[in-house]
């Protein structure tokens, strides 16, 4: 534990104690952080710590504006904390201890109290440093769907409402190639939920219906392309924000942390894999078969296209300039030396050193995110959504985010209105990155 974490641990002690019932009432919900054992496959067990016994934890499912209180109670020797991902609430419940959030001490208690919006799909997740331990922060089985219904609660057009959860797991330290041999994360295991391709029940359908995927990429490190073979996406949202223009696409591309929303027509009766395009990892486990009434046999796999994936599909044309005051974030490796892990910099500064991003409330920032670096970064902005305006030089509109994946060596511009006053943090997704300095706060003056 650092300095910084025990002094937060001991700051909230005495409303955490596991000994105190909770002096609010009733919660609406309750995790508990804990060891789990998946059983991924027969004989093929992962041990993890996750929320009430399951990696993924239980679905969360609240109401647009409706105050939910969730106690979070920690049965690990560990200080921990829960992050309340896409949801624009206080920065002390936030579940950043960067933004002073207070940590959940060693077989402590936590109530978070807040009132959960915009509506769409969300998730929660631990927002611990891992480093080299990888079985800390988003290595571990920390992690869970959060669906807020909108306030109408319009059920949507569709028969059935799945969840998929993009998920590696057993972690160890792998030397990465090139010249350089920086260590990297690599995974034993693969699924799709809690699950391996082939080892539990398949998703049964029937012709004619009109199925609503929510799909959450849950890796700390790797952006994943998902196909669904004999099967087109049809793109609702992304990120949970519905996007200017929904349309087909034969696969969908995810960052860490980013979620589609897609509706799929089931009108090619048989058995069908769903899962990743990367033959290693879905023969590895990450897929999940869909099957038709009265289908038999053996289900398959069709590889689609290799058509690269972009955001601006999905967008309008681009508004009139606006008079948004431009904020440059650039963001290089600095390698630390062969068989250790590269630090990253944002304006040449590492966290926790970077310098704040400064917004005042009200006011329309244009963040330009510059990654001359030779990897992929998900960005993630805490408490706030963003809205695309220009991806490798191209302009566009009605995107909105909270998480984009910058390719290497290209430029993406966003835009948003600083409209929810408190610390705020910026930072890469992949969770060796953050841990190793790609971090910065968003400070309201």
């Amino acid at each position: 534990m650092t300095r910084r974490e025990f002094a937060a641990c001991l700051s909230s002690a005495a409303l955490t104690r596991a000994d105190q019932p909770p002096a609010e009432g009733k919660a609406d919900f309750t995790l508990r952080i804990g060891p789990v054992a998946v059983e991924l496959a027969p004989h093929r067990i992962t041990r993890t710590t996750g929320y009430n016994g399951l990696a993924p934890g239980p679905l969360l499912r609240m109401k647009e504006g409706r105050p939910v209180a969730i106690d979070v109670y920690n049965d690990t020797g560990d200080p921990e904390i829960v992050h309340w991902h896409g949801l624009h609430i206080p920065s002390n419940v936030d579940g950043s201890m960067e933004e002073g959030s207070p940590m959940i001490p060693p077989h402590g208690r936590q109530r978070y109290m807040f009132t959960p919006a915009p509506a769409g799909t969300r998730w929660y997740h631990t927002h611990v440093s891992a480093g080299r331990n990888l079985k800390r922060g988003l290595y571990s089985g920390q992690f869970g769907l959060l669906i807020v219904d909108p306030k109408s609660g319009d059920p949507g057009n569709y028969d059935q409402e799945i969840f998929l959860t993009l998920r590696e797991w057993d972690p160890w330290m792998s030397m990465g190639e090139g010249d350089e041999g920086s260590l990297d994360a690599a995974y034993k295991y693969f699924s799709v939920n809690d699950r391996a391709l082939g080892s539990g029940d398949p998703v049964r359908v029937k012709p004619g219906q009109r199925v609503l995927l929510r799909i959450l990429n849950a890796s700390a490190t790797i952006t994943r392309r998902f196909a669904f073979a004999g099967h087109k996406f049809h793109v609702l949202a992304l990120d949970g924000n519905p996007v200017a223009r929904p349309c087909d696409v034969e696969a969908v591309e995810l960052g860490p942390a980013e979620r589609i929303d897609a509706l799929v027509e089931m009108n090619n009766p048989g058995k069908w894999i769903l899962g990743a395009t990367l033959d290693h990892d879905r023969n590895g486990g990450m897929g999940i078969i869909f099957e038709y009434a009265g289908q038999t046999g053996e289900a398959r796999w069709i590889a689609p296209p290799d058509t690269p994936w972009d955001y601006r599909i999905f967008g309008k044309p681009p508004a009139a300039p606006s008079d948004a005051e431009s904020v440059s974030l650039v963001f290089r490796k600095l390698f630390a030396g062969h068989r250790w892990v590269d630090k990253w910099s944002i304006n040449g500064k590492s966290w926790p050193k970077t310098d704040p991003i400064r917004v005042r409330a009200g006011r329309r920032y244009r963040l330009i995110f510059d990654n001359p670096s030779d990897e992929a970064h998900p960005l993630h902005l805490h408490r706030h959504t963003f809205e695309l305006t220009k991806v490798d030089g191209v302009a566009t509109g009605g995107v909105f985010k909270d998480v984009v994946v910058v390719q290497p060596k290209t430029k993406v511009e966003a835009e948003l209105v600083a409209n929810n006053p408190g610390l705020s943090l910026f930072h890469c997704h992949q969770q060796m990155h953050m841990d190793y300095g790609f971090m910065a706060m968003m400070e309201y003056v």
